[in-house]
């Protein structure tokens, strides 16, 4: 897919106002459609994310052979009642530039009886793929793929997997949650050893659907299971997404906003444990407490001071580190984040972008090889050239924040790759306005 449309950024001169639920999480979107479709009976998803990414998903799964139903924001799956009922796609299953799609299908259909050929669009065939088919591979998955690292490729026919001790030598849950579907195949158990805890939507969905997982703080244990019933999931707000209307609240002046039913699962809250360091004022109500907790969210404009995020962090934060760098920009005194080379890997080189980028508007950033080092208190300015997503979503929405901070009238090229995880992100923004 190519990015080209470039948008006049919004600005809020007098701050940002009123509620707003933001978008189903894309995390549980992905794979509510998964279990559903292994599940017996039909699986309804209501709040689903209709974003790029969860779409390819359920065109995969179509192609599979599974009745997926959309009407409005409500999914429905009907389930095969198991990993051994897909019927053989007749064309390879596009990925567009979903990456978690593709890291959690090539454990999800490593033991088909036949083959299967998986594409993506330009930027995710440069996303290496080896931290997936490396472990995989070893346990009898048969994966053919570019210079045996990237799209296209060919996971061909198999009916055996071997259960397996492995190791994660990075922190990933897509890394972890695709052996996770592996081992569920395998003819043993697998025992799977994180380098740090990473989040857990797969663990408390499985849960959900009838499965069970053994996990001890970092180590989890996959006993082969096949029997999963259908459920109705409530997919709770992306905190990912919430995370941009968050920090524009804190950082520009005269906001005060509610952000509804967001979800809060422990490990994916890292950027409300950043506001909490950098001595963010908030409220949560209206809390809940389903397979995934989840609650409102109050903020508003208020000064900031600098952190250190160091790597045990991470993984709680990761899809929201250009954001942490963003409000750094406007804290008091020097920000250090470390520990985040996964960043280099992401859409694009979310490091080195978020600095080009960011420098447009005046910031005092400088990237280091796992990180950044951001001298806050810094106004920033429209930029005197059009501001550039790089075709990567998050790093789209940052710089609508951004310009909003800045109170400026700059353009965005490549505005539309914010479909990937928030198609409507603009229309919400109007709505906080």
């Amino acid at each position: 897919m190519k990015y080209m449309t470039t948008v006049d950024l919004p600005k809020v001169p007098n701050g940002l106002h009123g509620q707003l639920a933001v978008p189903g999480d894309k995390s549980i979107s992905h794979r509510s459609v998964m279990l559903g479709a292994i599940s017996k009976g039909t699986t309804v998803v209501d709040h689903f994310l209709l974003s790029d990414d969860c779409l390819h998903t359920i065109g995969a799964f179509r192609q599979l052979g599974v009745n997926i139903q959309i009407e409005n924001d409500q999914v429905t799956i009907e389930g095969k009642g198991g990993f051994n009922h897909f019927t053989q796609p007749d064309q390879p299953l596009d990925m567009g530039n979903s990456g978690t799609s593709t890291r959690l299908l090539l454990g999800f259909l490593s033991k088909q009886p036949f083959d299967i050929e998986m594409f993506g669009d330009a930027s995710l065939s440069k996303r290496p793929l080896d931290r997936v088919i490396n472990p995989l591979s070893k346990m009898g998955a048969n994966i053919s793929a570019t210079d045996n690292n990237f799209l296209p490729l060919t996971l061909h026919a198999n009916n055996q997997l071997n259960a397996i001790d492995y190791k994660l030598p990075v922190a990933s849950a897509q890394v972890k949650s695709s052996l996770i579907w592996a081992g569920l195949q395998a003819d043993g158990k697998t025992h799977l050893t994180e380098k740090l805890i990473t989040r857990d939507h797969t663990e408390k969905m499985i849960d959900q659907f009838g499965g069970h997982l053994d996990q001890d703080d970092v180590n989890i244990t996959v006993t082969p299971q096949d029997q999963f019933k259908a459920q109705h999931v409530d997919v709770p707000g992306d905190i990912s997404s919430a995370a941009f209307f968050l920090i524009a609240a804190a950082c520009v002046p005269g906001s005060e906003i509610t952000l509804k039913q967001v979800g809060l699962n422990q490990t994916r809250d890292g950027i409300l444990q950043a506001l909490d360091k950098m001595g963010a004022q908030y409220t949560i109500s209206n809390e809940s407490n389903d397979s995934e907790p989840a609650g409102d969210i109050t903020i508003g404009y208020q000064s900031l001071t600098a952190i250190n995020v160091e790597a045990a962090e991470i993984p709680a934060v990761v899809d929201e580190v250009p954001l942490i760098v963003l409000a750094a920009t406007q804290a008091k005194g020097t920000t250090i984040i470390s520990g985040a080379e996964e960043l280099r890997v992401k859409e694009t080189d979310r490091i080195a972008t978020v600095t080009e980028e960011l420098i447009k508007m005046g910031a005092d950033i400088t990237p280091k090889s796992d990180g950044f080092v951001i001298n806050g208190g810094t106004k920033l300015h429209t930029a005197s050239e059009p501001l550039d997503s790089h075709g990567d979503h998050r790093i789209g929405m940052m710089l609508a924040v951004a310009n909003l901070i800045a109170g400026g009238d700059s353009l965005l090229d490549n505005a539309d790759s914010i479909s990937v995880s928030y198609p409507q992100f603009f229309e919400d923004l109007k709505q906080l306005s």
